[in-house]
């Protein structure tokens, strides 16, 4: 398994047949596991094709083992990187953490991707006990 992310909030890895595990930790793991789960399982009923599909959830270990959307992009279009979070909308969800930090791209059909739900939030019905969402990034000016 190759290590993507060790965090105080996660732990990502990715196995050898490209299934994605992350285990969620730190201050409110058990609803950011829960609220991720719930978002991808709304955007799958929605028919979004440009989010990992949840294949297994483990409750008691705060894991969950997701598709693959690729790798990691690091230049994008700022106009292009708010057209993909708009795009997400259309099915309901708000990001909330829109960076490009999780934005992939899936060389298998050249589609750009969005990743990490864990502060995402339902349009349509809020959910009263979503975490918070995560602090600004650090990298990105103003």
């Amino acid at each position: 398994m190759q290590e993507v992310k060790d965090t105080g909030r996660a732990l990502v890895r990715i196995t050898y047949d490209g299934k994605v595990h992350k285990t969620f930790r730190g201050h409110k793991a058990d609803q950011r596991f829960a609220n991720e789960v719930r978002v991808l399982r709304h955007l799958e009923e929605k028919g979004c094709n440009f989010v990992p599909r949840l294949l297994h959830v483990d409750p008691s270990t705060l894991t969950l083992v997701t598709t693959n959307c690729g790798s990691r992009v690091d230049q994008l279009n700022e106009e292009r990187r708010k057209e993909l979070y708009d795009e997400l909308e259309k099915y309901g969800v708000r990001h909330l953490d829109p960076y490009m930090r999780n934005i992939t791209y899936r060389i298998s059909d050249g589609r750009f991707c969005i990743i990490d739900f864990e502060f995402a939030t339902l349009i349509d019905n809020p959910h009263p006990d979503e975490p918070e969402p995560p602090p600004p990034d650090p990298t990105r000016a103003g």
